[in-house]
């Protein structure tokens, strides 16, 4: 009698064991999944987070080259020796590229410091569709801005360089060298801005097609 409520006690055991190892199993599953969305989830924000540092550095890298282009020389037309001044603000190309590059940079950095703060407070750094809709609206307006400003730049520049056709108007980037650097580095740092506004954009796409 003894031994046969023994083995009763033993099998309820066992039982007992077993359902809590298969309710163990069925929790485990759908938290490891969570977590490793949260992870995957984390790391695209710290990229989307790493594109906006990248974008409001290269802007202020650009407004920076930019402001500081200016030179004084003297160039030969006809024999004639003529004195050179060139300065960024004689140019209204240059004027627009500064103005939608330092506008690049405060809307970099305002979304960097919004973003960092929902970051480290573990929260999505994207909290709704209308925001991501709002963000990605943004970046596709500046980085056509951006494109305009490097193409009309580069068309001045370009100009100061080959000069005019039939006429005695020689290279102006031969006596200002260092101007025409300043500009054309200042350039090249807009349209990396605009390739990482247009990352970012195609970013905000991906958000809105898994949400």
């Amino acid at each position: 009698m003894v031994s046969e409520q023994q083995r009763i006690a033993e099998e309820i055991l066992q039982e007992s064991k077993v359902a809590a190892l298969e309710t163990s199993g069925t929790m485990s599953g759908p938290l490891v999944g969570a977590a490793d969305r949260t992870r995957r989830r984390r790391r695209v924000e710290a990229m989307q987070l790493l594109l906006r540092g990248l974008c409001m550095a290269s802007s202020v890298i650009s407004i920076s080259l930019m402001v500081t282009a200016k030179e004084s020389s003297s160039v030969s037309i006809y024999g004639f020796q003529l004195p050179l001044h060139s300065k960024w603000s004689f140019s209204e190309s240059y004027e627009y590229l500064v103005g939608v590059s330092a506008a690049v940079a405060a809307h970099s950095l305002l979304q960097l410091l919004i973003g960092i703060s929902r970051f480290l407070k573990t929260s999505s750094v994207i909290p709704s569709r209308n925001h991501a809709w709002l963000i990605f609206a943004g970046d596709q307006v500046f980085a056509y801005a951006l494109m305009s400003a490097g193409s009309a730049a580069s068309g001045v520049t370009n100009l100061n360089r080959t000069g005019i056709r039939h006429t005695a108007l020689p290279n102006f980037c031969k006596p200002l060298h260092k101007f025409c650097d300043h500009v054309g580095i200042s350039i090249a740092f807009t349209f990396t801005s605009c390739f990482l506004l247009a990352t970012s954009a195609v970013q905000d796409v991906i958000w809105l097609s898994q949400n």
